[in-house]
């Protein structure tokens, strides 16, 4: 084979390494903000470290594991032109799946797929995912980003992401804790978080024909700016809710809906009754449903409809913890109760109507 000093190169098959370079660069700076005092090296290694150590106080550490993504809310992330919340998403749809068994989140990795390498907004992706894990107290350890020129375009981009939590094993929560009459508490959604999306944008761009730019008063801003507000981080207030009360289970509301991921966590025999009436969902779901003509089984199934995560508490420890979640900021309601079901009965009821907003 002979050399031709003008021949095909690395660049002119779309991967540009120099771009690859400036973006870590450009992401460094935000990546140092989220760490841990466990964390080890810097940016630019091959494999992020993590010193384990701290492990040692723990009588009988289980580690988590969890990974995600955010879903197709990144194709409007790109129709919008801003890609610095995005991230946020990622560290959400991870570590509140890990806090749910009563998990710390320690760290997480990134990988950015993307079809060019525009460094500054590959900077931006980083800088929301290092802001999410800061405020999910763990740290980002290391990622990949990856340019993937002819499977997608230019402007296109997915993320995905994985994370580490550990856990006590006496204090491991889920279904085996729960107990007839423990009470069901909300903690509300910041919106449609990072569920749905496909259904969404099918309702708001292909069917209704709204811009991304469009103004909707039920919203008090641009259909952009409500489809990308950030999915709420959960886990440093779960965690300190576990301290202050007795917490018997979470569930993280993501794709299946209220009913569905609360299903995930009940045990044989027991059935939990949440009451619609308990809270008004944003008006983001209303708007989705009268768009698109969408049943309310379907909303039901596919959105949180203003629930983000539930707890599953003793029933003496509900104004604990309602009294802990507001001192936090997080809105929070006696939502429902558990009790003994039929056999072969639903592991949920969902009744009644859901409030209005005032």
């Amino acid at each position: 084979m002979t050399e031709n000093a003008s021949g095909v190169s690395y660049a002119a098959a779309g991967v540009d390494i120099e771009a690859g370079e400036t973006a870590v660069e450009l992401m460094r700076t935000w990546v140092a903000k989220a760490q841990r005092p466990e964390s080890v090296g810097a940016i630019g290694g091959f494999a992020g470290l993590f010193d384990a150590s701290a492990l040692r106080g723990f009588r009988r550490p289980l580690l988590a594991s969890a990974t995600d993504g955010v879903g197709t809310k990144v194709a409007v992330a790109q129709r919008m032109d801003v890609h610095d919340t995005i991230g946020r998403d990622l560290v959400a749809m991870v570590v509140d799946d890990l806090v749910v068994c009563g998990a710390e989140p320690l760290f997480m990795t990134d990988y950015v797929c993307v079809g060019k390498v525009y460094p500054e907004r590959v900077a931006a992706i980083v800088k929301g995912i290092a802001e999410g894990c800061s405020l999910a107290g763990c740290a980002l350890v290391g990622g990949e980003t990856a340019e993937h020129p002819g499977l997608l375009g230019p402007e296109e981009y997915d993320l995905a992401g994985a994370g580490t939590g550990v856990v006590e094993a006496d204090a491991l929560l889920g279904a085996d804790r729960i107990r007839s009459g423990d009470v069901v508490i909300a903690l509300g959604s910041s919106g449609l978080h990072s569920n749905g999306y496909s259904l969404v944008r099918h309702v708001f761009f292909d069917l209704a024909g709204w811009s991304i730019e469009r103004h909707v008063p039920e919203f008090g801003r641009t259909l952009g700016e409500e489809l990308l507000e950030p999915t709420r981080i959960y886990s440093l207030d779960c965690l300190a809710l576990a301290r202050a009360a007795e917490v018997h289970a979470f569930a993280h509301i993501t794709g299946g809906g209220l009913a569905g991921n609360v299903a995930r966590i009940m045990p044989d025999g027991l059935t939990a009754v949440i009451d619609r009436a308990s809270w008004a969902p944003a008006p983001v779901f209303d708007v989705v449903g009268a768009a698109g003509r969408v049943a309310r089984a379907e909303l039901e199934r596919t959105l949180n409809m203003g629930v983000g995560m539930v707890a599953v508490v003793a029933p003496g420890s509900v104004d604990r913890a309602l009294a802990e979640l507001s001192a936090r900021g997080v809105p929070a309601w006696v939502a429902g109760e558990v009790g003994v079901g039929e056999a072969g009965g639903e592991a949920v009821t969902l009744t009644g109507d859901y409030a209005r907003s005032s």
